[in-house]
C-alpha cells in the first residue's frame, strides 16, 4: 500500500542520526523535500528476523545537507526502478545470506540516477548546476573508513565494508543508505567522486549509464572463446547485456530467449497485468524487432524442450537423453548469460552451453535446487555478475558507459518506456513489476520541477491510460 504523509514520530526513521540529515533539523530548515520511502516489514521465525513485505509512503522530509568537504546534493531529474527495488519491495519469509547486507529499517531506493549539483561543499571537481551521473555504491573512501583490499584492488562493488557505517555515510550505496538517501526523492547526498559529467547525454541516456556500467562489467567475465552466446531473460538488463556484447565482439551470435518462465508462474502474469491496467498487452513482434536492433540475431520464446531442441538445431548438437531427465547436448553455446534467475532459467542456460562453456549469473540468484553433475562433468564455468568495477583492462565500467551513450549510434533510445511522477509511484510499481508481459522495459521516476536538459528525449508524457503499448520501441505512458 502507497501512502502521503508528512514527517512525524514515524517518519524519522527513514533519517541518519548523523549530522547530514536529522530529523530534529526539520524546525531550523524550511527546504523540505519529497522522498518515496519503503518501510520494510519483519516476521520473527524460529528467533530469525526475515522480511516478509514493505510498505511504500512519499513523505514530506528535511533537505538533506553535504556532511563533508567534496560531498554535494543532487536533485534527481530521472531515478530508474530496478529489480532489487522491487525486491525489496516483495520481501521474503526464506532466509537469505545478503540479508546482512541489507539496510535494518526504512530507506529511500533508487541507484539508477541522473540529476542536479544543487548545492556543493568544498569541491574541486564538480560545481552546482551541472547536469550528473551518480555512481550509487558507497565505498570506503566514502564513508571515512580505511580502504579494504577490495576498493583498493578497484572492486568497489566488492567492497568488504558494505555493512559498516563510517563516521561520513552508512550503507551500501545510494538507495540503500539511510544517510546518503536514494533516487525516489527531489536530494540524495553523493561524493564528487561519485559523479560523471552527463553534458554529452538526453536525461533518458544518462539514467541508463548504471545499469550500462553493469551490463558492461556482467560481458567482460566472460573472456571470449567461441562465437555464440545466449541471454536469458527480456529487461533492460539482459537488452543492455545483449547491447554491450554486440558493441564489444562485432560478429558474435547472439540468442535471446525471450520467455523461459513454465506455466507455473502464468497467474503471477496475470496479476501483473491486472495491477498494471487490463488494455496493456505485449506486441511481442515489436519486441522481437526491439532485441534485434540491439544485436541479437535471433529471439526464442518457448518452453523448455523446444527451447534444447532449437539449440540442437543451431549448433547441430546431439541431444544425449536419459530416464525422466531433460536432454543434455554434446556441444551448444560457449556461454550463457542467465538474467531471469529463476531455478528453471539456470537449468536450461547450464543444459545450452557446451562443455567447457560458461556460465553467468547476472540476476538476484537465491537458494535454488542445481544439478552439479552438468558443472563437474562438463568442467562448466560459473561466474557471478554484480555492480560495476574497475575492469581487468583497466577500463572503468561507468566511463565506458557513458561514452557509449554518448554515441548515438549505441542503440539503447528504446529502453526508457514509462515516465512516471514520484507521486505516481504505485502506478510506476505496477507496471514495472508487471514488466515485459505489458511491454515495459525501464520504468523511471521522474522530477518534473528539476531543471534539466533533455536532448533528444522521445518520451511522450501525456497521459495515455488508455493507449495500448506498442512495445519497446516505442515511447509509452507518463501517468
Amino acid at each position: 500500500m502507497i501512502r502521503r504523509s508528512a514527517t512525524g514520530p514515524g517518519g524519522s526513521a527513514v533519517l541518519s542520526p548523523r549530522r547530514a540529515w536529522h530529523a530534529g533539523d526539520i524546525t531550523a530548515r524550511s527546504a523540505n523535500m519529497r522522498a518515496v520511502v519503503v518501510d520494510p516489514t519483519y516476521l520473527e521465525r524460529r528467533g530469525r528476523r526475515r522480511q516478509a513485505t514493505a510498505t511504500v509512503e512519499v513523505r514530506d522530509l528535511p533537505k538533506p545537507e553535504p556532511p563533508a568537504p567534496g560531498w554535494v546534493v543532487v536533485r534527481p531529474v530521472l531515478s530508474g526502478i530496478c529489480i532489487s527495488d522491487l525486491a525489496l519491495l516483495a520481501g521474503s519469509t526464506t532466509p537469505s545470506p545478503l540479508a546482512a547486507y541489507g539496510p535494518p529499517g526504512p530507506v529511500i531506493p533508487g541507484h539508477e540516477i541522473v540529476g542536479i549539483v544543487e548545492s556543493a561543499h568544498r569541491t574541486s571537481r564538480v560545481r552546482e548546476g551541472m547536469r550528473v551521473i551518480v555512481d550509487a555504491q558507497l565505498r570506503c573512501r566514502q564513508k571515512g573508513l580505511p580502504e579494504c583490499a577490495r576498493c583498493r584492488a578497484g572492486e568497489g562493488q566488492l567492497c568488504e565494508n558494505r555493512d559498516r557505517s563510517g563516521p561520513v555515510c552508512d550503507g551500501a550505496g545510494i538507495g540503500s543508505s539511510p544517510s546518503a538517501g536514494g533516487g525516489w526523492s527531489e536530494a540524495i547526498l553523493a561524493h564528487e567522486e561519485m559523479l560523471l559529467s552527463a553534458d554529452t547525454l538526453s536525461d533518458q541516456r544518462a539514467v541508463l549509464a548504471e545499469p550500462t556500467a553493469t551490463a558492461l562489467h556482467a560481458a567482460m567475465r566472460w573472456e571470449r572463446n567461441g562465437d555464440r552466446v545466449l541471454v536469458i531473460g527480456s529487461g533492460t538488463k539482459s537488452r543492455l547485456i545483449v547491447a554491450t556484447l554486440a558493441k564489444l565482439h562485432p560478429g558474435l551470435d547472439i540468442t535471446v530467449v525471450y520467455d523461459a518462465r513454465h506455466n507455473d508462474r502464468a497467474s503471477r502474469f496475470g496479476r501483473a497485468r491486472r495491477e498494471a491496467g487490463a488494455h496493456l498487452q505485449v506486441d511481442f513482434a515489436g519486441e522481437v524487432t526491439a532485441i534485434e536492433h540491439l544485436g541479437a540475431a535471433r529471439v526464442w520464446r518457448a518452453s523448455a524442450d523446444e527451447l534444447i531442441s532449437a539449440t540442437a538445431d543451431l549448433t547441430g548438437a546431439r541431444m544425449l537423453r536419459a530416464d525422466d531427465v531433460a536432454p543434455v547436448l554434446d556441444r551448444g553455446f560457449d556461454a550463457a548469460f542467465v538474467c531471469r534467475t529463476t531455478e528453471s532459467s539456470v537449468d536450461l542456460g547450464m543444459r545450452l552451453v557446451r562443455a567447457g562453456g560458461t556460465l553467468v549469473v547476472v540476476g538476484r540468484a537465491g537458494r535454488q535446487i542445481v544439478d552439479w553433475s552438468l558443472v563437474w562433468h562438463r568442467e562448466l564455468t560459473i561466474a557471478g555478475a554484480t555492480g560495476h568495477s574497475r575492469e581487468r583492462n583497466g577500463w572503468r565500467a561507468l566511463h565506458i558507459a557513458r561514452e557509449w551513450l554518448s554515441d548515438p549510434t549505441f542503440p539503447v533510445d528504446g529502453l526508457v518506456t514509462h515516465r512516471f511522477p514520484l507521486e505516481d509511484v504505485s502506478k510506476a510499481l505496477a507496471i514495472a513489476r508487471a514488466g515485459a508481459t505489458i511491454g515495459a522495459v525501464k520504468v523511471v521516476l521522474e522530477d518534473a520541477a528539476a531543471p534539466s536538459i533533455t536532448r533528444g528525449d522521445e518520451i511522450n508524457t501525456d497521459v495515455l491510460d488508455d493507449t495500448p503499448l506498442l512495445g519497446a520501441v516505442a515511447a509509452k505512458v507518463r501517468g
